[in-house]
């Protein structure tokens, strides 16, 4: 399974490919952060974002995008650049027709450490090591995009299990109705 995890940004969009299947040896296939200037109009930032992801997508064909769910912060522009970039990450892929899975902050650290509370250092501690990295991913963006991955990979055989079975035991919405 090969996955492209995105870490959303207006300024820095982490992103990183990790291919791989749970139980076995993972391998970085890439990471970055697609940049835009802070002093430039949102749209043209927005635009720059969605380059930076096609051009990703055109390089490494993942199967998967892995993107960060957006939680609420108290800084609201921040978390509305933050949404809007995930959004551009999302429409990306399903232009493309590829599957999008959204994970939280703490759903991934607890996949990558253990802890749903790590801090930053140890998410980054921990990709390095999963991955064999030499050091870890600079900025914390990038390291944040592979753990997004890691956690897909990890996470998307037991939960295809879980929604196959609640599809098999969930009645008919409409069976036994009359019109």
């Amino acid at each position: 399974m090969r996955v492209l995890g995105v870490d959303p940004g207006l300024t820095r969009c982490g992103v990183g490919v990790v291919e791989g299947v749970a139980g076995r040896p993972l391998t970085m296939l890439g990471v970055g952060v697609v940049r835009t200037p802070v002093d430039t109009d949102l749209s043209r930032r927005l635009l720059a974002v969605e380059q930076g992801i096609e051009q990703w997508l055109d390089e490494h064909r993942p199967e998967f995008v892995a993107v960060e769910r957006v939680f609420s912060q108290h800084n609201v522009r921040t978390v509305m650049g933050t949404a809007q970039a995930s959004a551009v990450a999302m429409l990306c892929a399903a232009r493309r027709g590829i599957p999008v899975a959204l994970h939280t902050p703490s759903e991934v650290k607890a996949a990558v450490t253990g802890s749903g509370r790590a801090e930053k250092a140890q998410v980054g501690a921990m990709v390095t090591r999963l991955l064999r990295l030499a050091a870890p991913p600079k900025p914390a963006d990038a390291a944040d995009a592979l753990a997004l991955a890691i956690c897909h990979i990890w996470r998307a055989p037991a939960q295809n299990r879980l929604q196959q079975a609640v599809a098999r035991h969930t009645p008919n919405a409409t069976k036994g109705r009359t019109a």
